[in-house]
């Protein structure tokens, strides 16, 4: 190869690689591109740092206060080394100072725009983001592993928890509610994660999951019915499917009256109800004891006059005392559950009350099962991102050995359009629920025409 055409081949790399290291319109950079960007005013931010936390006398002061030391701070560093900092720099050495201090360090300007869902640090060097439903590499970085860890601990010290090496994974939330895990090495071998799920500061309404097409103005009205006429109803879906997010609508539907009690790993719901007291899961102790499991909860929230009992996930032997207690009065109780479809749900039901040790026979638990449920509302997150009810799903009783279920709506997919995005109807079955003359005989009263097409 000759010489003028091995310097073109290296130009033409020296584009690509440029072309990938260019961040994107909003401030993204290329999926393809995962190496880390160094700031070349990284160990002045660090001194800074370090003088400002030594010239902070106490743990509560506002943000403004500390910008002012800030302030002071690099303007007595830079003059007595010589260094010239130009002003957008000092601007975004500050900001970023504050966050440091104040809040999360680099990850705070994602917490703060709403149109990000999902926030992913994968090491020091990675942090993807999820946003309109798509996944991308954002242009954050951190120093080390050790700044992750930093940061983890100040997200989990707060409530109560913590992450070592004899408990290397845990599950924690923001101050807004937003759910966090952590897993650090010697079980990460990528360096320290963090997973972010991010929930809206004004909590998503009705009218909110039919203005994204979650579903639609007339499975809002059967589910307000359902809910104020005092069904039990599961919310099943995938991870990331917006189960929670539903549940907390659902919620929302529970009269103002009613006494609710919430079980929780991490605190996440928000009822706009005044009645509701939060109960939240305990990990053990450095010592290995001392841990409160839903179970636990679930058990004593039944000697709490509740009216309503809300289990944000059964994913274990809860899944019995929680069939129980809707068996035993408590009707109206909402939970979510992982599966892919209504009688994925049924099925590991089944095997959750396995999970609590009881030698039950399979029919048992079945009518168990068959005799608490009224209602599955299937969540799913389809291709393109969005996030949709596929099934509201009555379980109508036992059949032999089988629990019979029946779709009263249902979602149906027809095709893609030219974005990618997933074309479909909302259709109910034309099928009357059974419950239908409980829920007139308790108040609620739904048109005819809203069960056919």
């Amino acid at each position: 190869m000759s010489l003028l055409k091995r310097l073109e081949k290296e130009k033409e790399k020296e584009k690509i690689k440029a072309r990938n290291d260019k961040p994107n319109t909003d401030g993204s950079r290329s999926m393809n591109n995962a190496s880390p960007v160094i700031d070349p005013w990284r160990n002045l931010k660090g001194i800074i740092h370090q003088e400002t936390i030594k010239t902070i006398k106490t743990d509560k002061m506002e943000p403004e206060d500390v910008k002012i030391i800030i302030e002071k701070v690099i303007d007595e560093h830079i003059e007595a080394k010589n260094i010239s900092l130009p002003r957008i720099e000092k601007v975004r050495i500050i900001e970023e100072v504050i966050n440091e201090i104040l809040w999360f360090g680099p990850i705070t300007p994602l917490l703060n725009d709403e149109n990000i869902s999902e926030i992913m640090v994968n090491g020091p060097n990675q942090v993807y983001i999820e946003s309109k439903g798509k996944v991308e590499l954002s242009n954050v970085t951190f120093y080390d592993d050790a700044h992750v860890l930093h940061i983890i601990e100040k997200i989990v010290a707060p409530i109560g928890r913590r992450i070592d090496e004899s408990q290397p994974m845990v599950d924690a939330r923001l101050p807004d509610g937003s759910r966090v895990n952590a897993i650090i090495p010697p079980l990460s071998l990528n360096g320290p994660i963090i997973t972010i799920r991010k929930f809206s500061q004004d909590p998503y309404g009705a009218e909110d999951l039919i203005s994204f097409d979650t579903l639609t103005h007339e499975m809002s009205q059967f589910l307000d019915c359902c809910v104020k006429g005092r069904l039990n109803i599961v919310v099943s879906g995938g991870t990331g499917s917006g189960k929670t997010t539903t549940l907390n609508v659902l919620s929302s539907f529970i009269p103002e009256h009613d006494r609710i009690i919430t079980i929780e790993d991490a605190a996440e719901l928000q009822l706009p109800q005044a009645h509701v007291v939060t109960l939240e899961t305990r990990p053990p102790n450095i010592e290995g004891k001392g841990a409160i499991s839903i179970r636990d909860l679930v058990r004593n929230s039944l000697r709490m006059r509740p009216e309503r009992i809300i289990v944000g996930e059964v994913r274990g032997g809860e899944a019995l005392d929680m069939l129980q207690a809707m068996n035993t009065g408590h009707n109206g109780s909402l939970t979510t559950g992982h599966a892919n479809s209504p009688r994925d749900m049924l099925s590991r039901l089944e095997t959750m009350v396995l999970m609590a040790g009881m030698d039950l026979p399979v029919r048992a638990i079945r009518e168990q099962i068959s005799s608490a449920i009224d209602v599955i509302v299937q969540q799913s997150r389809l291709r393109d991102g969005s996030r949709r009810i596929t099934h509201i799903t009555e379980i109508m009783g036992m059949e032999g050995e089988i629990i019979v279920a029946q779709d009263i709506f249902k979602f149906e997919q027809v095709g893609i359009d030219t974005n990618g995005r997933i074309i479909g109807n909302y259709k109910p079955t034309g099928i009357r629920p059974r419950f239908l003359e409980h829920l007139v005989s308790s108040g609620q009263n739904l048109p005819d025409n809203i069960f056919y097409s």
